[in-house]
């Protein structure tokens, strides 16, 4: 599914990536560990192809993703990969539902599929009675579910979660996680999260640790 060879990153002198070799299989939900600085996030968004790394290559789903040129890359990204950040980032101007609705259209599905498609993804989270809500009506868990709906919508290969419970009280973050293992169980995605919650990390198939740049 996710296959990562001699990845190293660099910023300016500091070195924050030193040749990691990772495999991620199809169907895990995998935890990413590690102190801050130590290269969580920039592993993260090198796999998400939101960064490139200065060596190394990176396998995702049979396409060697470093090949690909800017525009095939973009297309990838919006059809393979889904992300949920910590603080949602849903565009405050539009409802639930047009926020469900953007990898969609930016994909290329007509305005009336993508429509379709993301009720019945609000639904299946549980959310179809706030689609016309916009973020500032929503509390904090739906705005999160909402975020998770509009990674799905074009139902990618895998879900790329940077800190997703992060900002989230305790009962929304026990729903949040328990949210993520019964969307692969029933889509069959793989998830990859990157959490310094240790409750979280100690439910997940698989936890990997980075230190200093290094997995452990």
């Amino acid at each position: 599914m996710i296959q990562l060879e001699g990845i190293t990153k660099s910023f300016g002198s500091l070195q924050v990536l030193k040749g990691i070799d990772l495999i991620i299989n199809k169907g895990e939900v995998v935890s990413i560990v590690g102190p801050s600085g130590a290269g969580k996030t920039t592993l993260l968004q090198i796999m998400g192809t939101l960064d490139k790394p200065d060596s190394g290559r990176i396998v995702l789903n049979g396409t060697e993703v470093n090949r690909l040129k800017e525009k095939e890359l973009s297309a990838f990204r919006n059809k393979e990969i889904g992300f949920v950040f910590q603080f949602h980032q849903l565009l405050p101007e539009f409802t639930a539902l047009e926020n469900v609705m953007i990898p969609a259209l930016i994909q290329g599905i007509s305005a009336s599929e993508a429509k379709k498609n993301a009720r019945e993804m609000l639904d299946f989270l549980g959310l179809a009675e706030r689609a016309s809500h916009k973020p500032a009506e929503l509390s904090g868990g739906e705005k999160q579910r909402v975020a998770v709906a509009r990674a799905l919508i074009n139902h990618p290969s895998v879900v790329l979660a940077d800190e997703p419970s992060g900002s989230l009280d305790t009962q929304n973050k026990i729903e949040l996680h328990r949210l993520f293992f019964d969307l692969r169980d029933k889509l069959g995605q793989t998830f990859v999260i990157v959490t310094h919650d240790e409750e979280l990390a100690a439910q997940t198939d698989r936890t990997i640790h980075i230190v200093d740049g290094m997995i452990k």
